[in-house]
C-alpha cells in the first residue's frame, strides 16, 4: 500500500489506471490477458502461483487478480487463498477450463474468489466482470476509509474525555493527551505545547525548545491555522531545523483555540514520507474544540 496517509487505511483515491495481476502457466493465455486489459489497467504477470506471490511481495496490493485454476505446483484457488491475509481487499477471479466444483465452491464460500469464468472465456464477459471487480475494490476501500476515520475520531474523543475524569498535574495531563494522540495517529513524535512556550507534554523523542522554535508551530499559534510540511529531509531549508533532526519527513501543527485565544499547538511528526496530511488535519480540526474545552477545564 502506498504511503499516502498516516491513517493507513484512509485517503484511498481510485486510480485512473488501477493495477491487476494475471496468473497463468500458459504463455499464450498470459499474453492474451495482458493485451485485453493493458489499456485500462497496469497489468502485472506471473506464470505460476509461486511467482505471483513473489510479484505481490515486491509490488504490493493490486485491485484485481485473475488466476488460472489448473497450474503446476499450486492450484489457482490455493494461490488465491494465500493472498487473503496480506491483501484482503483485492478482488479475485478464477479461470477454469474444467469442472472443479468442490474447490471453487469452497473458495467462493470462504470469500477468496469473487467470480469464476470458464475457458475459453468470452472477452466481453470477462471485461465486464473485471470492471465490476475493480469497482468493488474501490467501494471496499472507500468503506474502509470511512470506518477507519470514524474509529480514529472515536478513539481521539475518548482520549480527550478520559482527561476530565482523572486528577493529574499539568505536565502529566498534557503528556496523557500527546501520548494518546501520537499513538492513535501513528506518529513518531507528538507534543502538546501550551501557548506560553514553556509547558508541554510529549510522546516520542521531541524537545520543548525545538518545538517552540519551529516556524510551523509558531505560525499555528499566532495565525490560528493548521500548518503542514512534507518531504522535510529533501528540503535544504527545513532539514536543518532542530525539530527534524531525528529524521522527520512530515510535520503537522494544529492550533488549539478557545473563543479566539490560542491555548496550545498540537505538533505531530512522522518519519515516513507521506504525500499528504490532509485527512489527519481534517480529523484534528474536528477534535480541536474538544481539546480546548478539556484544557480549559483541567489544565489552564
Amino acid at each position: 500500500m502506498s504511503n499516502i496517509s498516516p491513517l493507513t487505511l484512509a485517503s484511498h483515491k481510485p486510480s485512473k489506471k488501477p493495477r491487476m495481476l494475471v496468473v497463468d502457466d500458459e504463455p499464450d493465455n498470459l499474453d492474451l490477458l495482458y493485451r485485453t486489459f493493458r489499456r485500462d489497467f497496469k497489468v502485472l504477470r506471473a506464470e505460476s502461483g509461486v511467482a505471483a506471490l513473489d510479484v505481490l511481495s515486491n509490488e504490493g496490493e493490486v485491485a484485481v487478480i485473475i488466476s488460472d485454476q489448473r497450474m503446476p505446483e499450486m492450484k489457482g484457488t490455493e494461490f488465491l487463498s494465500k493472498t487473503v491475509p496480506d491483501f484482503p481487499d483485492t478482488v479475485r477471479i478464477i479461470l477454469t477450463g474444467f469442472t472443479d466444483v468442490e474447490d471453487l465452491v469452497d473458495a467462493i464460500n470462504a470469500g477468496q474468489v469473487y467470480r469464476y469464468i470458464t475457458k475459453p472465456w468470452d472477452p466481453d464477459e470477462l471485461k465486464h466482470v473485471v470492471d465490476r471487480a475493480s469497482e468493488t475494490y474501490d467501494l471496499i476501500k472507500r468503506q474502509n476509509e470511512a470506518l477507519h476515520r470514524a474509529e480514529s475520531q472515536s478513539k481521539l474523543m475518548v482520549t480527550v474525555g478520559q482527561l476530565a475524569g482523572q486528577s493529574m498535574e499539568k505536565t502529566e495531563a498534557l503528556t496523557f493527551l500527546a501520548s494518546g494522540f501520537g499513538q492513535i495517529l501513528n506518529a513518531d513524535a507528538c507534543m502538546l505545547l501550551l501557548a506560553d512556550g514553556q509547558t508541554a507534554g510529549s510522546y516520542g523523542s521531541v524537545e520543548i525548545a525545538a518545538t517552540n522554535a519551529n516556524s510551523l508551530v509558531q505560525s499555528a499559534l499566532t495565525g490560528q491555522s493548521t500548518q503542514s510540511a512534507t518531504g522535510l529531509q529533501s528540503n535544504a531549508e527545513l532539514s536543518t531545523d532542530a525539530l527534524y533532526a531525528s529524521g522527520s519527513e512530515c510535520h503537522l501543527a494544529v492550533p488549539v483555540t478557545y473563543q479566539g485565544e490560542s491555548l496550545a499547538a498540537l505538533s505531530l511528526q512522522w518519519n515516513t514520507a507521506y504525500s499528504t496530511l490532509e485527512d489527519v488535519s481534517q480529523l484534528l480540526g474536528l477534535i480541536s474544540p474538544q481539546i480546548a474545552l478539556s484544557l480549559k477545564a483541567t489544565v489552564l
